[in-house]
């Protein structure tokens, strides 16, 4: 038996009053109570590093992505068992007003199947409550890699708001011809104002089916992040201090940092990046359009302001 000391391990457990199988058990739990202490400090630095943001989800895409491979279930019995919950999402509100006589648009966005970015890019405005009045945002997503590629801050919804937006992006991306912009059918977006940007740049405008915010889903989730990851998380001063935090969170973290579970637990600048990286041409291609089941019917591209359809045929998706 070896010695510690001058006592064996046996004489210790019998000076102790302890079991030896109990004393050599706990001697190898050691190593694998440390290795959850450091899981653990871990996790609350993501959580930290976030700020709240992250769920368990992609808590455990970022372990993954610092080498240290976990169950899910591991990862969310850990962050409950300490407390680290993420900011909880709230009721959402309905805020387009589309009761007008103006032009609308076929809703083009469904039908596209990306290759690129700056192929088809999706536009919404929502509404933020500060302590003595309602301010606007205005964003503008690509929607191949969800990057927000502009935005606009206003204390009202005029046309304004969305053509600051609007002027951003295309400043910040340089689009070619031929690129579907999508939006719900709000007077801002089939204002003559609007429509004569669109025109200016070539963008084939787009819109969605009435009451039906689902056809412009990722914008809709976007707003959604914003708001339970930043809004409700913080109070805000005035719109000058609005906007500054609102610059931060969408250009330094959202479109730089946040993993996306949509690309993989990517981030927008990553996904971007690596899908240049394998097909440096799909920008410049023009997107893709299915307008009927046939397959040999389906391969329509728009390049330019025109769009090349095949024979005439009864277009199986209405609206």
């Amino acid at each position: 038996m070896p010695l510690q000391g001058r006592l064996s391990v046996e004489r210790m457990c019998q000076l102790a009053q302890v079991s030896r199988i109990g004393f050599y058990r706990w001697l190898q739990e050691s190593p694998l109570i440390e290795e959850e202490m450091e899981v653990r400090s871990l996790i609350q630095r993501i959580w930290v590093e976030h700020r709240r943001r992250y769920g368990y989800r992609r808590v455990c895409a970022e372990l993954c992505r610092r080498g240290v491979h976990i169950n899910r279930k591991r990862v969310a019995r850990l962050m409950r068992e300490d407390n680290l919950l993420s900011v909880q999402p709230r009721r959402f509100v309905v805020t387009t007003k589309s009761n007008h006589q103006l032009e609308v648009y076929l809703n083009l966005a469904r039908r596209a199947k990306l290759t690129g970015v700056d192929q088809l890019w999706v536009a919404d405005i929502t509404y933020i409550r500060l302590k003595t009045e309602f301010v606007y945002l205005a964003v503008i997503l690509d929607a191949f890699s969800r990057r927000v590629v502009g935005w606009s801050l206003d204390r009202n919804l005029a046309s304004r708001l969305s053509l600051a937006a609007l002027a951003q992006a295309i400043a910040t991306r340089q689009p070619l011809p031929g690129l579907i912009h999508h939006s719900d059918r709000g007077v801002q977006y089939c204002s003559q104002e609007y429509r004569a940007v669109l025109d200016k740049h070539e963008m084939v405008p787009s819109m969605s089916r009435p009451a039906n915010p689902y056809d412009n889903a990722s914008c809709e989730s976007f707003m959604k992040t914003l708001k339970r990851e930043e809004i409700y998380a913080n109070q805000y001063v005035d719109l000058d201090h609005l906007r500054s935090n609102v610059e931060q969170f969408i250009e330094i973290y959202y479109n730089r940092q946040r993993l996306h579970s949509s690309l993989g637990y990517r981030s927008p600048e990553e996904f971007e990046q690596q899908a240049q990286d394998r097909d440096d041409t799909a920008r410049y291609q023009g997107v893709t359009m299915e307008f009927w089941k046939n397959p040999e019917k389906a391969s329509t591209r728009i390049l330019g302001k025109g769009i090349q359809v095949p024979s005439p045929s009864p277009d199986p998706f209405p609206g």
